[in-house]
């Protein structure tokens, strides 16, 4: 058996041996049973073609085949046409009749002309006549010209034409193509027949394949249009099907349709004026006779009219009161005294919500809703949610006696659905509703939500309780039924209760822990015990066990009933999840049980945690415990850790933050001792502990403390230069110099001699003062600060020149210190003018590229000089060298006219993103725009992310002296004495100045608020 694949998709199945079959039979077969053609059958096996010359005698074996292989046939496909002829031979070229009016490379493009030697005969004579020739009027044609008829080749080419059937000229069709001229007289064959068979298959074929898809989407797109475009027919359906039920009277009266249309209608104007009351009353006075009283008058006795009887009488009258009553309502809206309305926004929303609005479309499908669901209760009456949304569809229609009675019937159908008796209990009455719930009860009593919602319907406690009793029978195990009966019962009721609650629910956790904390002590270590034989896998027990201990003051057993409760739940085979216990800790925290949270921390933080992840792992639990505010699960994860990790600094600092932040003093005291005692080499610990004891007052203890170090570290620079701050700023100038002294025999680095620089200016030694800038220069040539101070003295006693070369001598060997070079500049303007200063200025800028220090000096020389133009040009040259300074921007900022400062707080924002020199000159903006808000939120932006800058406090602190409350000054002041700045151009200058060296945070801001409304009202008398 072979299989050939065919061209139609099909595979056709030969029942051929390939051992004693040739190709000649396979091909004999294919065209005997398929009608394929011997000529147009193509076979191949894999790539490899079969009918070639040759091989129709071989079997079909020797060429590959075997049982069960797979041929592919392939048909040529000619398109209807006949078989190709083969082509003539050439003849000679240029000895044959060229074609009628040809000229040689015209089809090129050429253009013929014409030679010497084409006078001569170039080619042979032809030997029949060139109908060419007749074409130019030749005399061999007399009679053949435009205009004078058909020569008589041309009426021999017509009759040619009408023999063949078709005009070779003709045009060509685009749908036939040529076929019809070329082919029309050529002999249909079978083979003709064939291909055209075979093409119409493929036509059949490709139609079917594609008929499913365009019939269902012609289908969807007439769906489409008919639901967009409904029919009249349609659109009234459901009123035509209801036509059957009118009576032959209403099919009477229904009116004849008339001619409505206006287009053979004049208009005309029509008037409608209503009747005045007084024409009414006139013509009822004329019209009445009243001879006797009416029969409700006469049951009253005739002597009074009954109340709401009296008939309308006087229409004026009404006409009138009505617009009293109006003016009542309009006045009861609104205030007497300013006028304002006092409507009630919220109020008249809700109205509004609660309005329906009834379309002719949605009582369409209410009527629709409701014959699905009529159908649906129907034919399956058991189903209880067919009936629950039958009744809401009609309480939502507003038939709400009708909701009432198909909730009632789906009570009868499905009387064990707790959903349709609750639904019932919803849509009846107040009065009705408990005889309805009791019925439920009654049907299903083990329903714990129909026994609460009856004790909801009750309104008195007593009656609740009765009722959640009467549950309880039914159903003694429902812990729902227990916590309700017990909140509605007194403490002691709820204790007796608590105890039958744990009997009938013995797995319940909850109910235990409640009667454990209604019982005496001894009573609740019973009932724990009893719960913990009970739960044996439940941890709450553990840790209320420890609460109760805590809270009867039994501290020391509650560490041991955690560690017990651990070891148990354990051997109960229960996992410890360590944040499932860190979460308990947090909990007995905020329940006032610290010694249950450390025992809980003390017990399970190493739970889960690797050896080397240990301290990263605590550290992170610790804070974010701290940002929860859990204070003491904080602590005691560092207590905890620091058991484990004695000599690790960075947790005893962590921990000595948080007792900084939310400890006491003596807690604190107490953690850096044990601190010192464990890392005694820890400089940072003592110098902490040093300046908590001089914060505090306690300046002897602080001098301990610091003894204490130096034995420790006798060679520390730092509790040296601690030492001498805690002198020198407790007034004691000598025992500072003494500590110096001893410091600078004992090989004191740079910051031990510009101390004692400070300590001489401060003193008023000038010449010791100079004496120790010039040995310390000597020793330590390259620190800039003693330069700076050596020039500044100069400064101060007027010795110009010598401060001039004071700082170029630092300056050769600081060539990247800014200060010096600021001060430099700063001291030319003075002495030299401006083009001095600018010559300074530029040499900086070329030794220290991309300084934007450098950048606002030279701009701001400039500015003071009245030179705006030459500002601007530098400010756009440093902006371009420095795009990221905030400093720069925000001098750009102020530089700017009024009208241009948004846009150019925009591209600075865009540019610096949250720099706080550029959040305080937005700050700025705001405030002289008296938009307030908005101001101090950028202040506070700005102050919180630079809190070490001083003028940014003081220009914070002057807005809200200007702008804000006492609250807010206090606010601002107490935040900026807790930052304690140190940084800032106007604040560094008034804090290192001689005669402020001692002065508080405090003393220095207002300070500093005072300079800088000084040079506010500069700048503005310079514009002005």
């Amino acid at each position: 058996m072979v299989y050939v694949q065919s061209p139609f998709s099909k595979t056709l199945t030969v029942n051929l041996n390939p051992s004693t079959t040739t190709l000649r039979d396979l091909n004999l077969h294919l065209h005997r049973h398929h009608l394929i053609p011997i000529s147009h059958q193509r076979l191949y096996l894999s790539p490899r073609l079969l009918s070639t010359e040759g091989n129709d005698a071989v079997f079909l074996s020797d060429l590959g085949v075997s049982l069960n292989s797979t041929l592919t046939l392939h048909v040529p496909l000619l398109g209807g046409m006949q078989a190709p002829v083969a082509p003539k031979a050439r003849t000679d070229f240029l000895n044959t009749k060229p074609p009628p009016n040809y000229v040689a490379g015209l089809g090129r493009g050429a253009t013929g002309f014409t030679t010497r030697s084409d006078i001569g005969p170039a080619r042979a004579a032809p030997d029949l006549p060139d109908r060419s020739a007749a074409a130019i009027g030749a005399p061999g044609t007399p009679g053949v010209g435009r205009g004078r008829g058909k020569g008589a080749g041309e009426e021999e080419e017509e009759e040619e034409a009408e023999e063949k059937g078709y005009d070779e000229n003709q045009k060509f069709d685009e749908f036939e193509g040529n076929d019809a001229g070329l082919f029309a007289s050529a002999e249909y064959d079978d083979e003709d027949k064939e291909a055209d068979a075979v093409w119409e298959a493929i036509d059949n074929r490709m139609d079917s394949r594609r008929k499913d898809r365009r019939e269902a989407r012609l289908k969807e797109e007439i769906e489409k249009y008919r639901a967009s475009n409904p029919k009249i027919t349609e659109q009234f359906a459901d009123l035509k099907r209801k036509l059957y039920t009118l009576s032959t009277d209403e099919w009477d009266s229904i009116p004849e349709i008339g001619d409505y249309s206006q287009r053979n209608k004049k208009k005309r104007f029509e008037s409608f004026v209503p009747v005045p009351d007084t024409l009414l009353e006139k013509a009822r006075q004329e019209k009445e006779h009243v001879s006797a009283l009416d029969p409700k008058s006469r049951a009253a006795g005739g002597t009074e009219t009954p109340w709401a009887q009296t008939p309308v009488t006087d229409l004026t009258a009404v006409g009138e009161g009505r617009g009293t009553v109006l003016s009542l309502k309009l006045d009861r809206l609104s205030d007497s005294v300013s006028g304002l309305t006092v409507v009630d926004p919220k109020g008249y929303l809700t109205d509004l919500k609660s309005m329906k609005i009834t379309s002719d479309a949605e009582v369409s499908d209410i009527n629709k809703a409701r014959l699905l669901l009529k159908s649906v209760t129907q034919t399956n009456p058991k189903h209880p949610h067919g009936w629950i949304a039958a009744a809401r569809l009609e309480e939502v229609a507003g038939k709400l006696q009708a909701a009432q009675n198909l909730i009632r019937k789906g009570c009868e159908e499905c009387p064990k659905s707790e959903d349709v008796w609750l639904e019932a209990c919803r849509l009846a009455s107040h009065v009705d509703a408990k005889a309805v719930i009791a019925r439920g009860v009654k049907a299903i009593p083990n329903s714990v939500k129909l026994w609460i919602q009856a004790a909801k319907l009750e309104l008195e406690d007593v009656n609740k309780s009765r009722v959640l009793r009467k549950g309880l029978e039914h159903i003694p195990d429902s812990v729902r039924l227990w916590k309700a009966v017990v909140e509605l019962a007194n403490e002691e009721d709820a204790r007796l209760l608590l105890q039958r609650a744990v009997e009938c629910c013995p797995l319940h956790v909850e109910l235990w822990l409640a009667l454990a904390r209604l019982e005496t002590y001894d009573n609740a270590k019973k009932v724990l015990n009893k719960a913990r034989e009970k739960l044996s896998k439940e941890p709450a027990i553990w840790i209320t066990a420890a609460k109760l201990e805590e809270a009867n003051g039994n501290t020391s057993m509650v560490g041991k009933i955690i560690e017990r409760g651990i070891r148990a739940l354990q051997r109960e085979g229960v996992e410890i999840d360590r944040e499932m216990w860190m979460k308990e800790a947090e909990a007995a925290e905020r329940a006032g049980s610290v010694a249950t949270c450390q025992a809980i921390i003390h017990n399970t933080v190493e739970v889960g945690v690797e050896e080397e992840d240990r301290k990263r792992t605590w550290v992170a639990d610790a804070e974010e415990c701290k940002k929860r505010g859990s204070i003491e699960t904080a602590r005691a994860i560092y207590a905890h850790a620091l058991t484990v990790f004695l000599t690790k600094k960075s947790i005893w600092l962590k921990a000595a933050q948080l007792e900084k932040s939310h400890g006491t003093r003596e807690s604190l005291d107490a953690l850096l001792r044990k601190a010192v005692t464990y890392i005694p080499h820890a400089e940072v610990l003592w110098l902490m502990g040093a300046k908590e004891k001089w914060l505090a007052g306690d300046v002897p203890a602080a001098r301990a403390i610091l003894q204490e170090a130096y034995a420790a570290i006798p060679n520390s620079e730092e509790i040296w230069l601690a030492a001498f701050k805690l002198e020198f700023e407790n007034h004691e100038p000598e025992r500072a110099r003494m500590l110096l002294a001893k410091a600078r025999e004992r090989g004191g680095t740079e910051r031990v001699w510009m101390k004692s620089a400070i300590v001489e200016r401060e003193l008023g030694n000038i010449a010791e003062e100079r004496r120790l800038l010039d040995e310390g220069l000597k020793q330590f040539p390259s620190f800039f600060k003693l330069w700076l101070m050596l020039g500044q003295l100069e400064e101060r006693l007027a010795n110009l020149e010598r401060a001039k070369d004071a700082y170029e001598l630092g300056l050769k060997h600081c060539p990247k210190c800014i200060p010096l070079w600021l001060s430099l500049a700063h001291l030319e303007e003075k002495v030299n003018a401006l083009s001095k200063a600018r010559a300074v200025l530029t040499m900086a800028r070329k030794k220290n590229p991309q300084t934007p220090e450098l950048w606002l000096a030279a701009v701001r020389a400039e500015s003071r000089h009245g030179h705006k133009k030459e500002a601007e040009i530098l400010m756009a040259k440093a902006l371009q060298e420095c795009p990221t300074s905030g400093i720069l921007w925000a001098a750009s900022i102020e530089m700017a006219p009024r009208p241009q400062q948004k846009t150019k707080s925009r591209d600075a924002y865009k540019k610096c993103g949250d720099d706080p020199h550029v959040l305080a000159a937005v700050g700025k903006i705001f405030w002289h725009d008296r938009k307030v808000d908005k101001a101090r939120t950028w202040f506070n932006r700005a102050v919180t992310l630079a809190p070490d800058i001083g003028d940014i406090w003081a220009l914070y602190y002057k807005f809200e002296l200007q702008h804000g409350g006492e609250d807010n000054q206090r606010d601002v002041l107490n935040r900026c004495v807790t930052a304690d700045p140190k940084h800032g151009e106007k604040w560094q200058g008034i804090s290192k100045a001689v005669e402020n060296s001692h002065q508080s945070t405090e003393f220095i801001l207002k300070k500093v608020v005072v300079a800088i409304g000084k040079e506010d009202h500069a700048a503005e008398n310079g514009k002005n």
